[in-house]
C-alpha cells in the first residue's frame, strides 16, 4: 500500500501558472499511468490558456470558486464539481471568488511540462 500526504511535496508553479502540490504521480510513488495534485489559484488568477496532446485531465473543485473555459464553452463552478477535459482540448480556469481556488487535478497519463502547450498571447475564446 503507498499512502503519500499531500504536505511531503514541495508546491511547484506549472507551465500554465497553477500552484500544484502532487499528491501522487511517478516521482513519489509507482503510479505510471496517471498523477493526482492539488492545485490552487490565489482571487483574480487564471492559468493561462493551454492543451494536453496526450493527457486526460479531470479538474475536482474542493474550495472556491471559478470559471472554466473549455474549448468555445464556458461555466461557473465550484465546491463538488467535476470537470472532464478531453485530450487536446483548449482550457483555461479562472479564480472569480474572494477566496484561493483549490481543486484536484487527475492526469492520465501522469502530468508532465512536455505535455503542455501554451495558446498563443492574445487567443480568445
Amino acid at each position: 500500500m503507498e499512502v503519500v500526504n499531500r504536505n511531503q511535496g514541495a508546491a511547484f508553479i506549472t507551465k500554465d501558472g497553477s500552484e500544484i502540490r502532487s499528491i501522487l504521480d511517478r516521482t513519489n510513488s509507482t503510479a505510471r499511468n496517471q498523477s493526482l495534485a492539488e492545485a490552487t489559484l490565489p482571487p483574480g488568477a487564471a492559468t493561462q490558456p493551454h492543451l494536453h496532446p496526450a493527457a486526460e485531465e479531470i479538474y475536482y473543485v474542493l474550495r472556491g470558486v471559478g470559471r472554466m473555459t473549455l474549448g468555445t464553452e464556458r461555466r461557473a463552478v465550484g465546491p463538488g464539481d467535476g470537470i472532464l477535459i478531453p485530450l487536446g482540448t483548449p482550457h483555461t480556469i479562472e479564480n472569480v471568488g474572494q477566496e484561493p481556488l483549490v481543486f484536484l487535478c487527475c492526469c492520465a497519463p501522469p502530468y508532465s511540462h512536455g505535455d503542455t502547450v501554451l495558446e498563443p498571447k492574445g487567443v480568445k475564446r
